[in-house]
């Protein structure tokens, strides 16, 4: 186990016919709508829509199909944002990670899972006022390779997909690639790529399965159930599970604008209430909670079989993923996922720190600028997941130190 170091340079994608699955000018895009100048008529056409206060704004979840939005499917499923007193619009389904920031700065949704580094870009880096209440779960993505590749030293001259450049995925991929001598690069599609090198491209997740298996790309690393998906279908295999890279680190979080915070914090509580609950359910029912979130459900949240989601949420033997080398630390004793909803700062002060050493696409000079232990007390509002654990029995119940603290361990 070591510190982790900074990342080789990675170069920007100019190119218009660069296939990075979201281009500069649609990143810019997004980046120019969540500047405070724009965000400030949408907030207040977002309340316009609300057309109440307090706990009548309904409950509007936006979520990709993957498990880390168990938690907010897991609560709308099982009526408890009803049970806390608050209306709920059926979730909202998006593919990419750009269209569902757009959509919860234009107020069309105001409860959304969000990759964690991603919520320091959408605060600092463009400025849109809104707050991590609460971590949607633990660990839950892997790097996924086609079956001819056996160690990250093989992905050298080869492409791999990330779902978005702000995203934990990234960041652990290229502490992988660096500590294997290989260096980032994002390319066009038909441009050379040396044999110490390893192409980048962002695919949205839905994608990728299919990308492996026509073999436009040599690996992924994404959220689950895709592994699984991936795995089952015979068409790729884990190379390493991400969790066994960062222990227990988050991946998304719970995102709320400030201006439900500070104007409806009762309504704020009873959303973070759900969602914990949402979250100890889970804990105990991974089987009940797959079939919930699977296709085989009448409510449809996800395209998913409820094997394969079963395989992500239930299976807790890893004695074949040690055997590879997928998971290498066995004393961690880990599930796949896990779900528990305090967002530790220690973790936040050291996504900082490394994504700071690690080249993003788009202008990320606000990253040198920020202070990791301010970002960690500004960018969280622990608030109401603390009073939300306590009402549930309290840190015990989801595994955790009773003084909520904790320190961060990585071993690439």
């Amino acid at each position: 186990m070591h510190d982790v170091k900074a990342s080789r340079p990675i170069h920007i994608c100019q190119s218009s016919d660069c296939d990075c699955g979201m281009s500069r000018r649609d990143f810019l895009r997004l980046s120019a709508l969540t500047a405070a100048s724009v965000a400030a008529p949408l907030l207040s056409a977002g309340d316009a829509r609300a057309q109440g206060s307090g706990s009548d704004v309904p409950v509007k979840i936006g979520y990709l199909p993957i498990t880390d939005a168990t938690p907010l499917l897991v609560a709308h499923g099982r009526k408890l944002f009803e049970a806390e007193g608050l209306t709920v619009e059926k979730p909202r389904l998006f593919r990419t990670w750009a269209q569902i920031v757009e959509a919860f700065v234009a107020g069309q949704v105001n409860v959304i899972h969000l990759l964690s580094p991603a919520t320091l870009w959408v605060r600092y880096g463009t400025r849109f006022p809104a707050k991590v209440v609460a971590w949607n779960h633990v660990n839950g993505s892997a790097l996924t390779v086609a079956p001819t590749i056996n160690s990250v030293a093989d992905l050298g001259g080869k492409t791999v997909a990330i779902p978005f450049w702000y995203s934990i995925h990234n960041v652990i991929l290229q502490q992988l690639l660096q500590a294997n001598g290989l260096t980032p690069v994002t390319r066009a599609r038909d441009a050379g790529v040396a044999r110490n090198e390893v192409n980048l491209v962002v695919l949205p997740p839905a994608e990728m399965v299919s990308a492996l298996a026509g073999k436009s790309i040599a690996g992924f690393i994404v959220a689950e159930p895709f592994n699984a998906a991936a795995e089952t279908a015979g068409i790729g295999k884990v190379l390493r599970l991400s969790g066994d890279v960062w222990k227990n680190h988050a991946c998304c979080v719970t995102f709320l604008a400030e201006r439900d915070i500070a104007e409806r914090p009762e309504w704020a509580q009873r959303v973070t209430n759900a969602i914990v609950r949402a979250q100890l359910w889970t804990r105990s029912n991974q089987l009940e909670a797959a079939k919930l979130l699977s296709s085989s459900d009448d409510r449809r949240y996800t395209p998913h079989s409820p094997q394969v989601l079963a395989k992500v949420l239930a299976t807790t033997d890893y004695a074949s993923y040690e055997a590879s080398g997928a998971a290498r630390n066995k004393g961690w004793y880990q599930r796949r996922i896990d779900f528990q909803p305090y967002p530790f700062a220690s973790y936040t002060e050291e996504l900082v720190k490394v994504l700071q050493k690690t080249k993003l696409e788009g202008d990320n000079a606000f990253l040198q600028k920020l202070d990791p232990r301010f970002a960690a007390r500004d960018l969280v509002d622990e608030r109401f997941v603390r009073r939300a654990i306590n009402a549930v029995g309290g840190p015990s119940a989801f595994g955790l130190p009773a003084d909520l603290l904790r320190k961060e361990v990585l071993a690439v």
